[in-house]
C-alpha cells in the first residue's frame, strides 16, 4: 500500500506565467562544465553553455530566461569557473554580479551546489533551492514550469528532495537510473536507489523493467534539507564550505573561497548525498522522483545535437546550418563551417569547422570526441582548448 508523503496536503496553485514566482525559490545554475565533446566549437572560455546550439541565445541565455518566471534576478545564483565567469556576465548582465561565483578548481556538482546551500541557509533559512544544469534543453516550457512548482512545494514541506525524472527511451549508458517505488501524492514516486552509468546489459533490463528513469540532473531542496544532509554524509567537506559560506559578503570571501575550496572532495552530489540517504530505504530516505514529461535533452554530443534538430524538424535529412550549401545523395549529416558547404555521396558523418581547427568523425563515434581534448591537453596545445 503506498504511504502518503508528509507533502500530500500541499496545494499547488497553477497560475498564469505573469505571476509563477515562489516564495522563497533560489534557483542555482551550475555552468562550470567544459562541454569537450562539443569541442571544437566548445573551447575553455568559450564552452558549450555559451554556445547558441538550440536557438539564437545560448544555452545559459535559455536556462535563465527559463527560470526567472519564478524568482527574480536578485535569486537566481550561478556556479561557474574563472574562465567563464567575465563571459557569463557579458551574456547575463541583469544578474547580480556577486552571485555568479567561480570555483577557484574544479570539485564536481556535490562541492559546488553544497556552497549555494550553505549560503544561502544563512541568507534565507526558508530557502527553496532549484538545481539546474545550464545546457539542457527544455520543449514543453508550461509543463516544466508545473513541474517546478510541483518539486518547490514537495521540498518546501520538509525535509524533502526532489529529482525531476526523465521516462527513458533507450538503454543509455551515460546517464544516472532512478529506480522508483510505491506512488505518492501529486503524481511524485518514493525513490528506492540510484545507478549511476550502467553498462549496456544493466540499462536494457532497467528500461524493460519500467519503474526505472533517467535522472536528469535537476534537483529541489531545502537550503537546511541540503546543508544538513551534507554534514550527515560528507562530514570532511561540509565544515569547510560553511567556513567558505560565513564569508559571503565579506571583503575576505574571495581570499577565503580560494584557499579552502580546493580542500573539498572531489565527488558528484549523486555520490555524496543521493545514493547514501537512498540506503534508508523507500519512504525513509525523504527522497522523491517526480516524473517529467516537458521534452528534455541534455544535448552531450554532436549526435545527441543531430537527433534533436530531427525531432524538430522530422523531415530533415541533414543537419547543415550553413546559409549556402549543395546536397546530393547524401544522409544523417552534420555539418557546421562558416563556408559554403557541399556534401556528396555520404552518411551519418560530423564535421565541424572552426578557424582555427576541424573535426571529422561519424555520428557512431561523436562520443568520444572529448578524447581529443584529453590528447590537447596532455601535448599542452592550449591554443586549440
Amino acid at each position: 500500500m503506498a504511504q502518503m508523503a508528509p507533502w500530500a496536503a500541499v496545494t499547488v496553485k497553477r497560475i498564469g506565467l505573469s505571476d509563477l514566482s515562489i516564495p522563497n525559490f533560489h534557483p542555482v545554475v551550475l555552468a562550470g562544465g567544459r562541454g569537450t565533446r562539443f569541442w571544437p566549437l566548445s573551447r575553455k572560455r568559450r564552452a558549450k553553455q555559451l554556445l547558441p546550439l538550440n536557438s539564437p541565445k545560448s544555452m545559459i541565455q535559455e536556462t535563465v530566461e527559463r527560470l526567472e518566471p519564478f524568482a527574480s534576478s536578485q535569486r537566481i545564483w550561478i556556479i561557474t569557473n574563472d574562465d567563464l565567469r567575465t563571459p557569463i556576465l557579458q551574456q547575463l548582465p541583469g544578474l547580480v554580479a556577486n552571485q555568479v561565483l567561480a570555483e577557484p578548481v574544479g570539485r564536481n556538482t556535490a562541492p559546488a551546489i553544497g556552497l549555494a546551500a550553505f549560503m544561502l541557509e544563512r541568507i534565507d533559512p526558508k530557502a527553496v533551492i532549484g538545481m539546474f544544469p545550464s545546457d539542457h534543453v527544455i520543449l514543453d516550457e508550461s509543463s516544466f514550469r508545473a513541474s517546478v512548482q510541483s518539486a518547490a512545494a514537495i521540498a518546501a514541506a520538509g525535509a524533502n528532495i526532489v529529482v525531476m525524472g526523465i521516462r527513458p527511451t533507450r538503454p543509455e549508458t551515460g546517464y544516472g537510473y532512478i529506480e522508483s517505488g510505491a506512488s505518492s501524492q501529486r503524481d511524485a514516486l518514493n525513490v528506492v536507489r540510484f545507478t549511476e552509468k550502467p553498462g549496456l546489459d544493466l540499462a536494457r533490463k532497467f528500461v524493460g523493467a519500467g519503474n526505472y528513469f533517467w535522472n536528469s540532473g535537476m534537483f529541489v531542496w531545502g537550503a537546511r534539507t541540503l546543508a544538513d544532509a551534507l554534514r550527515e554524509h560528507l562530514p570532511n567537506t561540509a565544515p569547510i564550505l560553511e567556513q567558505i559560506a560565513s564569508s559571503y559578503g565579506s571583503a575576505n570571501f574571495e581570499a577565503t573561497l580560494a584557499a579552502l575550496y580546493p580542500r573539498c572532495e572531489n565527488i558528484s552530489i549523486d555520490y555524496a548525498v543521493l545514493e547514501p540517504r537512498s540506503r534508508k530505504g523507500e519512504g525513509k530516505s525523504g527522497i522523491f522522483c517526480l516524473p517529467a514529461g516537458f521534452g528534455w535533452n541534455d544535448l552531450g554530443s554532436w549526435t545527441a545535437l543531430f537527433e534533436h534538430c530531427k525531432a524538430k524538424q522530422p523531415m530533415l535529412d541533414n543537419a547543415i546550418p550553413a546559409e549556402r550549401q549543395f546536397v546530393l545523395d547524401a544522409s544523417g549529416n552534420f555539418v557546421h563551417s562558416n563556408k559554403f558547404v557541399a556534401v556528396v555521396g555520404v552518411n551519418n558523418l560530423v564535421v565541424v569547422e572552426t578557424e582555427d581547427a576541424l573535426l571529422i568523425t561519424t555520428l557512431e563515434r561523436a562520443q568520444d570526441v572529448g578524447k581529443v581534448v584529453a590528447y590537447l591537453d596532455g601535448q599542452n596545445l592550449t591554443d586549440l582548448i
